[in-house]
């Protein structure tokens, strides 16, 4: 099979390496997506020899001052060039010991150097010498697997689980991401090896789980890891929402199964990584909150305060960023409630007013998460619920354009409050502030200076504080 190299640095290698009489190869994941018909930023090319050497003479062949990032310890070198990275490294083959994933490397011969890849639809190799230029080289039946959507290894699946246990987070990824099928001795490889993952970094788990939650359907990926027995080892918290519990003849929803259903409903509607990381955490506090009631049935009240008090210790559990990421999700988590217990009730404003100031600039993704949420069964119900979010959403848009909460500010500050009446930072000008924040929020006074000054001087009257003279 002949496949077409139209990116430039291929010609640029093609010639150094045919001078030398070399061999070097583009290699992994992109052979695969270009057949899969899939844009693919990310180029590695396996060389007989040095992969440094051979990136910095295409570097210069390229265009001279392209900086070259170098990896001694790896024996790789990688330059960016028109939208892509760049990798080179020599053709290598490795043996592993039973505690480590960090391989012995040696130098080795392409079909080596394929044998110890992954999967067989990543060890598809294109030659770029000029005597097998475009030659596509698939010694493991890669390309079928790809028509039949299959995850399959070069190798026995035991040998090459055990040796990097990371791919059994990557199969699971690829059967996500491209909707294939793991082929069943490799998926009970994954079983069998799964305590393993214990030697993996929990940074490089979490980039295979970002990958998961960011697939078209990332229930799937879930419900593999599910499956094989990984998903408690790797994210115990998700696994805990498992289960349904029966009592006196009334049970709960899988909370496991209702998230994915959410994070699937979510993806529907955005790509947005942290967004979807909040409908995977956003009932996280069920199993803890879980209470049967009589006359009631099964409750979970508080689950949503809980449940931002767990994000911060899941994302340090899980190696995820303790940034504003974070306060994000959290923020999510604490407020995925509101317009669910709004579209129940009569929408006031004092209450999407509050709704508005608490969610800020997210509050758009919010809705999204909540309308993700509705997962009942119900078809009337759901029409029910979606109808009451949007007079939710009509009575957000007529008051932000009236009161702009969203980006609300104190029509007096806190220092203006201080100079009108003579007092230092304390408790009472605390109490005044709250005030009239509420008394704004809740529509008892316009958002502006003068009658928020007329407010707080009888505010102050009451709480029995004195009017600066």
């Amino acid at each position: 099979m002949k496949f077409v190299l139209d990116h430039p640095v291929f010609r640029a290698v093609s010639d150094i390496v045919t001078a030398r009489d070399a061999e070097a190869f583009v290699i992994g994941g992109y052979v695969r997506d270009v057949l899969l018909g899939r844009e693919s930023k990310d180029i590695d090319i396996v060389v007989a020899g040095s992969g440094i050497q051979l990136a910095r003479q295409t570097a210069k062949a390229l265009g001279g001052n392209l900086p070259v990032s170098v990896f001694k310890n790896f024996g790789t070198a990688m330059f960016r060039y028109e939208g892509c990275d760049i990798e080179f490294v020599g053709a290598r083959k490795e043996s592993y010991r039973g505690d480590s994933r960090k391989p012995e490397v040696q130098e080795g011969t392409l079909e080596e150097d394929q044998q110890r890849r992954d999967f067989t639809i990543n060890a598809l190799a294109v030659g770029l010498h000029q005597k097998n230029y475009g030659v596509l080289i698939d010694p493991f039946g890669g390309v079928d697997d790809l028509r039949r959507k299959i995850i399959r290894t070069p190798l026995e699946p035991g040998i090459t689980f055990s040796d990097d246990p990371l791919r059994m987070m990557r199969a699971v990824r690829f059967a996500s991401q491209l909707g294939f099928r793991i082929r069943p001795d490799a998926f009970a490889a994954i079983s069998e090896n799964k305590e393993r993952i214990a030697i993996v970094s929990k940074e490089r788990i979490a980039d295979e789980l970002h990958k998961m939650v960011l697939s078209p359907k990332p229930s799937v990926g879930f419900l593999l890891l599910d499956q094989c027995g990984l998903l408690p080892l790797v994210f115990p918290e998700l696994s805990a929402l498992k289960g349904v519990e029966v009592k006196n003849g009334k049970a709960h929803k899988d909370n496991f199964l209702h998230t994915l259903k959410v994070l699937d409903n979510l993806s529907l509607h955005t790509d947005k990584l942290w967004l979807r990381w909040a409908a995977l955490m956003h009932d996280m506090a069920k199993p803890a909150t879980r209470r049967y009631v009589d006359g009631v049935g099964w409750t979970f009240h508080g689950h949503e305060f809980l449940g931002a008090k767990m994000v911060p210790g899941i994302f340090r559990s899980l190696k995820l960023p303790l940034n504003d990421h974070m306060k994000y999700v959290q923020k999510l988590v604490l407020l995925h409630l509101r317009p669910i217990v709004l579209s129940q009730d009569e929408v006031t404003d004092s209450a999407v007013r509050r709704l508005l100031f608490e969610a800020g600039e997210d509050v758009e993704d919010l809705m999204l998460l909540c309308e993700a949420d509705i997962t009942s069964a119900n078809d009337r119900k759901v029409r029910t619920y979606l109808r009451n979010f949007l007079l939710v959403r009509e009575k957000m848009v007529e008051l932000e354009q009236k009161d702009a909460i969203r980006a609300f500010q104190p029509p007096v500050s806190g220092s203006e409050i201080m100079e009108l009446f003579g007092l230092p930072p304390g408790p009472q000008i605390g109490a005044l502030k709250n005030a009239l924040k509420d008394a704004v929020l809740d529509g008892m006074i316009p958002n502006e200076a003068e009658c928020a000054r007329a407010f707080l001087v009888e505010k102050a009257k009451e709480l029995g504080i004195s009017v600066k003279r």
